[in-house]
Parts: structure tokens; C-alpha cells; sequence
């Protein structure tokens, strides 16, 4: 099982370019029941839609709803473990999606995959380089 950071899971459900090669075949690798995901990407990407960084060419609902259903996803809930964990992150920068995502991450002891330098040089959190 792989949990995929905001950034990672849009790219992948919208087929963006940005996602490397490497990135991809991970991901299809764990495509059957093996991806998840965070319930603060959810909170993520809205924020990210309201704020007009994202568009879709339908609903933002709709876009929600299609891709967590996407085959082999999971939407992880926030346990108060995870919400608690994030005041031990030590050294750590102060956005709080990031904190819940990494707390995710090592709560559920699943491997985070991730593009974002700041993370994947928190060496508390395990992530997957491809």
C-alpha cells in the first residue's frame, strides 16, 4: 500500500504531465488495491479549487467523487492518533495538510510517495523515490 500526497493523487486521476515515468509505473504497480490517500487531500484540493490554483472540466463534486472511486483507492480517515502525532513532528515545516499527510504516513506505517522537496528530506517519514 502507497499513500499518495495531494499533489501526486491530482496529477494521476488528471494525467498530468508532470508525473514522471517512474511516478506512474509506481503507481500503477499498487493500482489494484493499494493506493490511498489522506482525507486532508480532499480538504487540500477544494481549498486549491476555491482559491482558482485548479480546474476541472466538471464539477469539483463530481471530480471528488470519480476519483475516489478510482479503482484500488482508499480515502483514510483523521484518527485523533494522526491528528496527535502531528505535535511530535520535530524540525518540521508549519503546513498543516503536510503535517496531517506525514502523520498519516507513519500512524498507518505506510510509505508515502511525494514530490515535495520539503518532505522528502524529513527523514521521520518513509517515502518512495521511484
Amino acid at each position: 500500500m502507497i499513500l499518495l500526497d495531494t499533489h501526486i493523487w491530482i496529477w494521476w486521476i488528471s494525467d498530468d504531465s508532470k508525473l514522471s515515468k517512474n511516478y506512474i509505473q509506481l503507481i500503477k504497480d499498487n493500482e489494484s488495491d493499494n493506493l490511498c490517500i489522506s482525507m486532508i487531500s480532499i480538504w487540500e484540493l477544494t481549498r486549491l479549487f476555491q482559491k482558482g490554483r485548479l480546474s476541472f472540466n466538471v464539477p469539483l463534486l463530481e471530480w471528488i467523487d470519480d476519483a475516489i472511486r478510482y479503482p484500488g483507492m482508499k480515502v483514510l480517515n483523521l484518527s485523533k492518533e494522526i491528528i496527535l502525532h502531528t505535535t511530535k513532528l520535530e524540525n518540521f515545516h508549519k503546513d498543516p495538510a503536510d503535517q496531517l499527510i506525514v502523520s498519516t504516513s507513519i500512524v498507518e506505517n505506510i510509505p508515502l510517495l511525494t514530490m515535495d522537496k520539503r518532505i522528502l528530506k524529513y527523514k521521520l517519514v518513509q517515502t518512495l523515490t521511484p
